[in-house]
């Protein structure tokens, strides 16, 4: 029988040669030889036990290795007859752990499986040299991957069921490029599109073409902001020329469509036949065997019923690398039912503590957009229209280079201009729907600055301000009756002010813009501009306000927040748990955790409190906080939070390369986050106050004592962090020593909020140094 099987072996070995020639030189002989015990087909073996075999069957496939149990178990070889060929690991008679499949005209993947499918990383190489290198769910890209097409265009991001989805670059031969986020395998959501000649387009896209806000840019800094839409009835915008340009200009917006016709997405080569599909109906299978396949077929249906209830239905998209039949899917329970589809963001996790102490009971609630968005109606509508004017006036004007090395008379409080916006228009306004107001800009050539400083495309400034999107008021104005609007990207927020904040900040703007450009990693709040409004008529009425960073505009969920200061009196959030929604902020005496960052974080971390809290301390302000938001890695697919070991570092946690010694290495990224849960999008980069790893230890603090920072109890959980220091226009004057001292008569002077700066700062560094410690 030997004999004969390496006869038919050598013969399937030359017709495979002739018909993978152009593969020659990336892919050697699968069939090299191989040492087996020879065995006869009547020999009997007990159950479980392990045994060389070689069979030819009655169709002409051909099988020689490790086989138990009548089936293929362990590391075998498998050649059918149409020229498919397997050599890997097998597990009752699926391919099951590392291997190598080969089709007949020269494709290869080279990679994981898991019950028969191309299912964990792996490597696909087709005839054409189009290549894939990443993740695999299912015989489909799912997951993060690169992609070289025949053609000579390249992607690289993260993909579903075959497609691109989520975020992701793709670089056309031509030298095009697109930056940004897809959908089903088309540019979708925001993204940058630059064409090999430096014209770029920024901003929303649906179905594969502009749609919505964005800005095109010419490589001379001239640039158009508006709406986009293929229908060019609804298309609007404003042209910002350069300051070098001059005379008029004459530019159809549609172009930019015809730009895209040679920007098509190549749809790669499809696989002929997928290895699931390739199974062997292995004739001397036993009773045994026909009882797993019962049983596995069982499992298929009732996991097709769960993802149908998470997905809606089994998509198209679901057929392809390219293209998949049906049937491949069959017979893969644990495929289907890996949970990598299930978003389950809500739960509760009663924390069990063997020490003796009480247990706490968290509860996270799915994380939701906060604010009322401003429409037609709402009583803050037209001031809402006359700020998003005036910004974009200020913003959009031509103006000279500026350098960082700014003169003193930049930050007089007289360098201020106003600025008339009649209803029907002027010279240097354009006509609006709102009432008649005056602009008030306050040291513009300080925040423009600023925003060069900081880092801030005017562009998308001006966009996220004054896009077609309205801003969201927050429910409730805060402590100082100021109220807050967030723009609908959640970048930026505004503020209302008061008189005497405006007056505070505009007097330590110098000192402000000489610390932000020598601390890059500031933790105080980053100002881009301060501005009034004045209504005209009978209210004449004044409004005041200053644009800021949002510092929670992350991609991570937000599951708590708390504003601490390191005062007791009145910091205390009276809700129970159940109450406490993700957007609740809570005080000091809410806080039960300790914060354990990193070394080499916590130094710096250290360090820049420290610079921060001396430069607050020298302009006279105080009454500030440290903001700070809490997203829970550790958690189930039930919601539920899981337990960080305690013997494992927070700085552990690779990005997905492996890579564990870089210093600045993000967190891993839970599916917990995302929109679309079922694949992991890019990581965002972690930056002092931003994105930074640490473990949270759960304190608890004694009955009857008002303890300020409670008990460690040994428990930890997987965070990451965002924190920052706000409400920094608090200056110590009469109002706060009156406050001072008619407090200190019933309250314990040190645990109120208003204390001189020198003893504020002293005390907030303190309880701040004591609740963020190194991860030893």
């Amino acid at each position: 029988m030997s004999r004969a099987l390496n006869g038919i072996v050598n013969a399937w070995e030359g017709k495979l040669k002739k018909s993978q020639a152009p593969a020659k030189k990336r892919a050697n002989s699968l069939f090299t030889a191989m040492s087996v015990a020879h065995v006869d087909d009547d020999d009997i073996h007990p159950p479980g036990e392990v045994y060389h075999v070689e069979k030819v069957f009655s169709n002409g496939d051909v099988y020689m290795g490790q086989w138990a149990d009548n089936c293929p178990n362990g590391h075998g070889k498998c050649l059918w007859a149409d020229g498919c060929m397997y050599v890997g690991n097998w597990c009752k008679g699926k391919t099951m752990g590392k291997g190598k499949f080969s089709w007949p005209c020269g494709a290869t993947y080279e990679g994981q499986f898991k019950s028969g499918y191309m299912d964990g990383e792996g490597t696909y190489t087709g005839s054409s040299e189009d290549t894939y290198r990443g993740t695999w769910v299912c015989n489909m890209m799912h997951g993060k991957g690169e992609r070289n097409y025949a053609n000579g265009d390249h992607y690289e991001g993260h993909w579903r069921r075959g497609q691109p989805h989520g975020n992701g670059k793709y670089l056309w031969n031509n030298g095009n490029q697109y930056i940004g986020h897809w959908r089903h395998g088309k540019m979708n959501g925001n993204g940058t599109m630059t064409w090999a000649n430096g014209h770029r387009y920024e901003g929303s896209w649906e179905d594969g073409l502009p749609r919505g806000n964005g800005t095109f840019r010419w490589v001379d800094e001239s640039f158009y902001v508006g709406m986009w839409s293929k229908d060019p009835k609804e298309q609007s915008g404003s042209y910002y020329p350069s300051n070098s340009q001059s005379g008029s200009f004459d530019w159809d917006p549609q172009e930019v469509y015809l730009k895209l016709s040679d920007c098509t997405i190549n749809p790669g080569e499809n696989i002929s036949v997928f290895p699931s599909q390739k199974t062997v109906n292995w004739p001397c299978e036993g009773e045994d065997l026909q009882k797993h396949s019962s049983v596995r077929s069982h499992k298929t249906n009732d996991s097709r019923l769960r993802r149908a209830s998470v997905d809606g239905s089994l998509s198209n998209a679901e057929h392809s690398l390219g293209s998949e039949s049906d049937s491949s899917l069959d017979g893969s329970s644990e495929c289907l039912d890996s949970g990598r589809e299930v978003d389950e963001r809500s739960g509760a996790h009663e924390l069990d503590m063997s020490s003796g102490y009480p247990r706490p009971h968290i509860v996270l609630k799915p994380t939701k957009k906060q604010g009322l968005t401003i429409s037609k109606g709402h009583k803050n509508y037209e001031l809402m229209l006359n700020l998003q004017l005036g910004i974009r006036h200020s913003v959009g004007k031509p103006a000279p280079a500026t350098s960082l090395d700014l003169k003193a008379t930049a930050f007089d409080p007289r360098d201020k201009t106003w600025t008339r916006f009649p209803p029907q228009g002027s010279k240097h306004t354009p006509p609006h729907q709102s009432c008649e107001f005056r602009w008030k800009d306050y040291c513009p050539l300080v925040f423009r600055t600023l925003r060069k400083l900081f880092k801030v495309d005017p562009a998308d400034y001006m966009l996220s301000l004054c896009g077609n999107d309205a801003l969201r008021e927050l429910s409730s104005p805060g402590k100082s009756g100021s109220f807050f609007y967030l723009t609908n990207d959640d970048k930026y927020m505004i503020k209302t002010m008061k008189k005497s904040e405006a007056k505070v900040l505009i007097r330590m703007l110098s000192a402000y813009y000489n610390h932000v450009r020598a601390c890059e990693n500031t933790l105080v709040t980053k100002f881009y501009g301060l501005h009034c409004v004045k209504l005209t008529g009978a209210a004449q009425k004044k409004v005041r306000f200053v644009i800021m960073g949002n510092l929670f505009c992350t991609q991570y969920a937000i599951h708590r927040r708390f504003d601490l200061k390191g005062s007791s009196h009145g910091r205390l959030t009276d809700k129970p748990e159940s109450e406490i929604e993700a957007t609740t902020t809570l005080k000091d005496l809410d806080l039960n955790y300790i914060f354990r960052m990193q070394k080499s974080w916590f130094q710096e971390f250290y360090s820049q409190v420290d610079r921060d809290c001396d430069f607050l301390e020298h302009e006279r302000i105080m009454d500030y906080s440290l903001l700070v938001g809490i997203h829970f890695r550790d958690m189930s697919r039930s919601g539920k939070l899981l337990h960080a070991d305690a013997n494992v570092s927070a700085d552990r946690s690779p990005i997905g390369n492996g890579d564990q010694t870089s210093d600045r290495a993000a967190p891993r990224l839970s599916t917990t986050d995302l929109d679309t849960p079922s694949y992991p999008i890019r990581w965002p980069s972690a930056r002092l106050g931003s994105n930074i790893p640490a473990r949270a230890e759960v304190t608890v603090r004694n009955n009857g004592e008002a303890q300020l920072v409670g008990e460690p109890t040994g428990e930890y959980y997987d965070v990451v962090l965002v924190f920052g220091i706000i409400d920094i226009l608090q200056d110590y004057d009469i109002s706060k020593k009156l406050e001072h001292a008619y407090k200190s008569f019933q309250y314990n002077p040190s645990a109120i909020s208003a204390v001189d700066p020198r003893q504020y700062s002293k005390r907030f560094r303190d309880f701040i140094f004591r609740i963020f410690t190194e991860d030893a």
